[in-house]
This record gives structure tokens, sequence and C-alpha cells, in this order.
């Protein structure tokens, strides 16, 4: 049986994937204890303990997924999710970083993944790629969204393979901690953060070295006009203040800019109000105000990104 990429939440124990229900060997339990976690009819695995949540239903309600979904797939985030595939293809084109690799596999996380819009472009670069692509986010609605696109792909990691389609990434949704990573140290070849929180010692645990770890976030001047009509009092995005936490582990290779100008219709800024913290930090009459203004006349805004490439330090 080949190395598993999963360890056990429960006791750090190897974890072994299999199509109706993963069980840790038990190895690192004081018991010798063996953990088993069904497989969901979507096709995702939840690997939350309930010790690991802070609440009865964590990270994004099913009302925002919703928002999101129907804000992306109008395509108004598109150039950022263009430039992230780009960057990653480039990276990942580096035969040097993946001969490091004894299995010479790339296994990719993409942490904070959400409903998927980007995991489903990173999947759709095949295994040529990426091999082995492990969506993770805490909000469970968040994972059945992506499990139930994937699958009908034919990408989750337990689907046949088909001879037209053998270069498939495969796609393991799991519901999970991104402080706790049910992942063996050194095992990922690269991580993305897009939107999603950022924990360098986590990340530094489970990259291998000299692996990349791709980081995106809202730069200064994001929906300026829409936060402009919503707030007395904008405070403007620190975009790079982390990085200082992440220099002991990654050394930074790219910063990458990357706006589009918007034009949304009433619908579309309510949904995009609605899949970000502006939902409930802006008070309700603010938000009821703007939305009634655009229902005459198209809202413009500018969404700009910061994309930052590191890669791991090697010891």
């Amino acid at each position: 049986m080949p190395v598993s990429l999963f360890i056990c939440p429960l006791c750090q124990s190897p974890l072994q994937p299999a199509a109706d229900t993963w069980r840790c060997d038990g190895s690192l339990h004081p018991k010798q204890t063996s953990h088993p976690f069904d497989v969901a009819r979507r096709g995702y695995v939840n690997l939350l303990p309930v010790q690991q949540k802070k609440s009865k239903a964590p990270g994004d309600s099913q009302e925002s997924i919703d928002a999101r979904k129907r804000f992306l797939n109008h395509g108004h985030y598109a150039p950022l999710q263009e430039l992230i595939s780009q960057k990653m293809i480039e990276l990942l084109s580096n035969d040097e970083l993946i001969d490091k690799q004894d299995s010479k596999t790339v296994n990719w996380l993409d942490i904070g993944c959400g409903e998927g819009y980007y995991t489903q472009a990173m999947a759709q670069m095949g295994s040529d790629v990426i091999d082995t692509l492990i969506a993770a986010d805490i909000s469970k609605p968040a994972v059945v969204e992506l499990a139930k696109v994937s699958k009908i792909a034919g990408r989750l990691w337990y689907q046949p393979r088909k001879e037209d389609t053998a270069k498939t990434t495969a796609v393991y949704p799991l519901v999970t901690s991104a402080a706790h990573l049910p992942l063996r140290p050194h095992s990922m070849t690269g991580i993305s953060s897009i939107f999603s929180p950022i924990l360098p010692e986590a990340f530094d645990n489970v990259l291998m070295d000299g692996g990349y770890l791709i980081i995106a976030k809202p730069d200064v001047g994001h929906l300026a006009t829409m936060r402009d009509a919503l707030f007395d009092d904008v405070r403007e995005h620190d975009s790079d203040k982390f990085l200082q936490e992440l220099a002991p582990y990654f050394t930074l290779v790219e910063t990458c800019l990357v706006s589009t100008e918007l034009t949304l219709s009433a619908e579309d800024l309510a949904d995009l109000m609605t899949m970000t913290p502006y939902a409930y930090r802006a008070r309700s009459e603010k938000r009821q105000a703007l939305l009634a203004a655009v229902e005459t006349v198209a809202f413009s805004t500018e969404a700009k990104f910061v994309v930052y490439i590191l890669q791991k330090t090697s010891v």
C-alpha cells in the first residue's frame, strides 16, 4: 500500500483513503485505536473533530456560498482566476523541484477553497500539472458544493478514470481546520490561500522544501466606491502585513497585481455584499440605500487584487 498523504486528525496516525470509509492504522494512538471517517454520498470527507470546532457550523454559511457562486459564475473575478492558474503552470513546470520528490507527483493544497471557483480552474489543468488536488475548508456547505461539481466532472479521487480522461487531476474535498491540517509533513508541492487564513507554521509543516505558496488578497483600493458608500470611515486593506510572519519560513519570489472594472446590477451587488464581510459590518440602512440606488443605474467599482508567490526556504 502506498504511503498515504493523510494523517488522522485525532491521533496523527497514517490515514488511508478508501471509497467508503477512510481509516487510520492507530499506530500513534496509545491504545492502537483505529479511527474511521465515512465518505459522504457527495464524495467529501469530514476530518474536522468536534474539539476543533469553534461553533456549531463553522465557516461560510450556505447563503454566503450561494451568493459567491452566483457572483463568480458571472465572471467578475475571472482575471484573478486566470492569473493564479497561469502562475501555477509556470511554477510547476520547474522540473528541478518535482525531481526532488520521491514519487515525482505534484500534490497541491487549496486551503480555504470555499465552493471551489479557483479550485476547479486548478483541476482543469489536468495531471500534467497537478496529480492530486486537496481542497480544504472548514465550511461543510462549501465543501459539499465543491464535491458536487467535482463529481459531475468526474474528478473525485475515487472515481474511475476513463481512458480519454486519464490525465484528470484527482480532487479530494475535505472538511478540516487550516490550523490542524490532516496531511503528512512535507507532502505538499504547493499551497494556495485565496482570501483565506495565513498560518505560517502549518504551511511550513506540510510543504516540501522548495515548495510554493500562492497567496491572493484584496489590494489597496479594492471595491473602493462600494466601501465608500457603505462606511463613514473606510479602512484600507493592509495587503502585505503577513509577509513578516512568513519570513522565517518563506522567501518572496514575485508580487503580481491584477485589477478589473466591474459594472454590477442590483442582484450582482447584493451577492457581492453577501459574500464579503461587508454583509454584517455595514449598517443595514446603508446597504439598503445603496441597493435602492442601483435599481435604476448599474453600479461601477474596481476589483483590485495582489498575488504573492513565495517559496519555502530549504533547510
